[in-house]
C-alpha cells in the first residue's frame, strides 16, 4: 500500500512536471516566433530600404552622368547590380526568417504562393487549407517551411508529375500531408532535407511519417499539436 501510495505522488509529480515543460515550450516558442517576426519588420523597414533607396540613386546618377565615359559607367552599372544581388540575398534572408507572406495572407495564401513557385517546376500542384483560424505563429510558420521543403524535395528528387497538399486541423492536431507520384525512395539519409524536417516537428512534440516505395507514390505525412 505504502508503495502504491509513493507510485501514485510520483506519478502526479512527473505528469505536472510534464504538463509545466510543455506549457513552458509553447511560451518560447510563440517568443521565438515574436522575436523572429521583429527581426524580418527590422530588416524590411531598415537595410532592405536602405538598399532600395541606394539603387534608385544611382540609378538617377546614372541618368545625370549622360556623357560618362564609357569605363566609369561600366564601374556604375556593376555597382547597381552588387546592390540588386544584395537586395536580393537580403529578401531572401528574411523570407528565411520568418515569411512576410504569413503575416499578410495567412497560412493558405503562404502556401498557395508555394504552389505558384513550384508548379512550374513540378507540372502540377494544387492545395487544400481547412483551418478556419489563425495558427499559433510558430506552428504556423512552421507548417510553411514544412510544406515548402517538402515541396523542393519533390521539385528536385523524386521526377513526379503531380503533387498534393493537404493542410487540415484533426481535433487538437495539424495534419500536414504531401504527396507525389513521383518515382519514390525517399531516404533521410541521403540528406534530403527530410531530417530537418522530422526535427521540425519534434520541436513541437509532432511526428513525421512517409511512404516512399521504389517506384512511388510517395506521401508524407507530418502531425502537429496545437496546444504544444
Amino acid at each position: 500500500m505504502g508503495r502504491a501510495v509513493l507510485e501514485g505522488r510520483r506519478a502526479d509529480r512527473l505528469t505536472r512536471r510534464v504538463e509545466a515543460l510543455t506549457a513552458s515550450r509553447a511560451g518560447a516558442l510563440e517568443v521565438q516566433a515574436a522575436e523572429l517576426r521583429r527581426i524580418e519588420r527590422d530588416l524590411h523597414d531598415g537595410a532592405q530600404a536602405r538598399l532600395v533607396s541606394a539603387g534608385m540613386l544611382l540609378g538617377l546618377l546614372d541618368v545625370k552622368l549622360d556623357g560618362l565615359p564609357a569605363d566609369r559607367r561600366a564601374l556604375l552599372l556593376e555597382a547597381r547590380a552588387e546592390i540588386g544581388e544584395a537586395l536580393q540575398e537580403l529578401r531572401d534572408l528574411v523570407h528565411g526568417v520568418y515569411p512576410p507572406i504569413l503575416a499578410d495572407r495567412g497560412l493558405a495564401g503562404g502556401i498557395d504562393s508555394l504552389v505558384e513557385r513550384t508548379a512550374p517546376l513540378i507540372g502540377s500542384v494544387t492545395a487544400r487549407v481547412d483551418v478556419a483560424d489563425r495558427l499559433p505563429a510558430a506552428l504556423e510558420s512552421t507548417v510553411y517551411f514544412v510544406v515548402a521543403e517538402a515541396l523542393t524535395n519533390v521539385a528536385k528528387h523524386s521526377n513526379a508529375n503531380r503533387a498534393e497538399v493537404v493542410v487540415r486541423m484533426d481535433g487538437d492536431l495539424v495534419r500536414v500531408e504531401v504527396g507525389d507520384d513521383g518515382g519514390g525512395g525517399a531516404d533521410e539519409v541521403r540528406g534530403t532535407g527530410l531530417a530537418g524536417l522530422r526535427r521540425r516537428a519534434a520541436a513541437f512534440d509532432g511526428a513525421l511519417t512517409i511512404t516512399g516505395p521504389p517506384g512511388g507514390p510517395t506521401l508524407l505525412r507530418v502531425e502537429l499539436p496545437c496546444a504544444s
